[in-house]
Order: structure tokens, then sequence, then C-alpha cells
């Protein structure tokens, strides 16, 4: 059973202060992230959907995944969206030694060459994220939609991304085969709700 929580309550934000959960503003801004891309089919899908509504967005893409699809990560940067570190294979900071886990960082990076990072999973120790915290902006979310776990609905997904969605929210989708088949009617509905409330939608900045 998966156990993870979709939104995260403000008084965990203070016990870790070199993780960044939302970007606080006062002008009706939030930032749409996706994990796990670049996918052959699934991305190009996500960014003409991100087009249609005149969004920007974050990817946080996986090292091996961004070798096999360069022309993704091109297109990414190329129509206005961020980029960012998701370790080379998608690795747990929980499992893994922290030589070998930094590792997994550096590779990534030198494909990507980015500042901001996403923890695979959500899982970073207290030890490594004050370390990496020294290069990069650690950007995790106040928002999940869900939309990897299989025991959740599209309509599920919706509202777990929208019902509590504020200024300075930084929400995760995935741009995965595991996340499709929700991600496919969620995500346009998302953007919609989105748009209508008068959000704009931009990348996540150093």
């Amino acid at each position: 059973m998966l156990i993870y929580p979709k939104h995260i309550p403000d008084f965990i934000k203070p016990l870790s202060r070199h993780l960044c959960f939302d970007i606080p503003n006062d002008h009706r801004e939030i930032y749409i992230t996706f994990d796990d891309g670049p996918h052959p089919d699934i991305t190009p899908w996500v960014l003409d959907q991100l087009k249609n509504f005149t969004a920007k967005a974050t990817f946080f893409l996986i090292g091996e995944n961004a070798e096999r699809h360069p022309s993704l990560v091109n297109r990414i940067l190329a129509e206005g969206h961020a980029i960012g570190n998701h370790t080379m294979n998608h690795v747990s900071g929980w499992k893994t030694k922290d030589a070998q886990y930094f590792r997994q960082i550096d590779e990534c990076n030198k494909i990507l060459g980015s500042k901001l990072f996403r923890p695979p999973y959500g899982q970073i120790t207290h030890g490594q994220s004050i370390f990496l915290n020294q290069k990069f902006k650690i950007v995790m979310w106040s928002d999940l939609s869900a939309d990897f776990d299989s025991k959740k609905t599209e309509e599920d997904c919706y509202k777990y991304a929208t019902h509590k969605v504020k200024s300075g929210s930084v929400i995760v989708f995935h741009d995965s085969i595991k996340a499709w088949p929700r991600l496919d009617k969620a995500l346009p509905r998302a953007l919609s709700y989105y748009q209508e409330k008068g959000f704009k939608m931009s990348p996540i900045t150093i």
C-alpha cells in the first residue's frame, strides 16, 4: 500500500529549511512540475497541453531518459520551460549511500546543467539535503496529483491537484507510462481550472 502526502501541511515546512515546498507570492503564480521524463510519447503531449493553456512548467528529468531523448530536452527549453535534476536512474536517497547518491546527481547534471533538484520519491536524508543545498535549490512540492498511483482515478488526481492550490503552490504530475492512464484526463482539466481561477503558471527559477 502506498502512503504519501497529497498536500504538505504547513507545520512541516519550518522543520525542513533546506527544502522548497512552495514559492510564496502575492500575484497568483503557481508552479506546475513533471517528474520522470522525458518520455518520447507522453512528454510531447504534455508540452502540447501546456501550450494550449499558455502555461510554463518545470520538468525534473531522469538523466538516463534525457540522454536517450536530447531533442525533447531541447524542446522543453526552447518552449520556455525549466528543467531540473531527478538523478541519473531515479534512486532513493533513503536507500542509497551518500557517495553513490551524489554521484547519481552529478552524472545527471553533466547532461542537464541545472541548479534545480528534486529527490525521487521525495526521499532525501537531512544530511543529503544540507550537502546538496550548497549547489541546488531542492524542490519538493505542496500538492501531489498522485497520478502514478494505479489505485487512484482520474477524478482523484484532478482533485488532489486542484482543491488546495493557492499562490505559490508547487504541484507534481508525472510524464511517465505509469501515470498516463490518469494524466491523460486529469492534466487538461487541472490546467483549465488553474486558468479559470486566474493563476499564472510559471517555471521555477533560482
